[in-house]
């Protein structure tokens, strides 16, 4: 068993296969094309600014990402984007985007209250002052986890034709708002698994809004699916729309 994760070469081949074109990236992509710049964080292959741009975005689309080999895969695909190695807490721009996006579950990855307040602080500085923060978190009401069991497997072909497999199992027990998990790859012919390991954090809609608003960002508008449903404790997502406080 090898621990990798998807700053690996091999795997972040995989990740779009893995992450099939959804209705989230249909719901972001609307924002993006109204939107003059775009940073999207955590952008990982790129995906979401290549269409963008192939849908005939004429504006500045710049690409965040923290693993090297994803972005490897996102200038292959679009050389003449920014794409910028690194994260929130390690880059600086002020005022220099309409919009910021954070798609895949990303913003989950920031696991304490320091993260969030200074990734936060980093977005609003980002924004020029009306701008747009588009991001989802999964709603801890809904326990999305307690589905991440090895029993459900995935099977899927990857770019060079060889399948794969891939399944997921949470670290008991689940404590507080965090959660630990690995999620395992059987890559081709390969006789030892892939292991990538993740905690998320599970935030409230409530509590998300309240650092927000610390960050000076107003909540404009928050759905609970991707077909811009309420918030119940049935919905599987916490979709929101923050705008800079004016």
């Amino acid at each position: 068993m090898v621990d990798r994760s998807f700053g690996d070469p091999e795997l972040a081949a995989l990740y779009e296969t893995l992450n099939p074109w959804r209705a989230g990236d249909d719901f972001c992509l609307g924002f993006v094309m109204s939107a003059g710049s775009v940073l999207d964080v955590g952008c990982g292959t790129g995906r979401l600014l290549r269409q963008a741009r192939q849908a005939g975005h004429q504006g500045r689309l710049v690409g965040l990402d923290p693993a090297a080999a994803m972005l490897v895969l996102a200038r292959r695909s679009a050389p003449r984007m920014e794409w910028v190695l690194g994260d929130l807490l390690t880059r600086d721009w002020h005022g220099e985007f309409d919009l910021v996006v954070m798609t895949g579950h990303a913003f989950q990855t920031l696991l304490s209250d320091e993260e969030v307040r200074l990734a936060l602080r980093a977005v609003r500085a980002a924004l020029a002052d009306g701008g747009r923060f588009v991001f989802e978190t999964r709603n801890p009401a809904a326990r999305a986890w307690e589905r991440w069991t090895p029993e459900r497997v995935y099977q899927i072909t990857g770019p060079d034709g060889a399948p794969a497999r891939v399944w997921h199992e949470v670290e008991r027990p689940v404590l507080g708002d965090r959660v630990t998990f690995t999620e395992t790859f059987e890559v081709g012919s390969s006789e030892r698994p892939v292991v990538s390991r993740t905690t998320l954090r599970f935030l409230d809609a409530d509590t998300l809004s309240w650092f927000l608003y610390e960050a000076g960002l107003t909540v404009v508008e928050q759905y609970g699916d991707w077909g811009r449903g309420p918030c119940t404790p049935a919905s599987p997502e916490i979709i929101t729309v923050a705008r800079t406080a004016l």
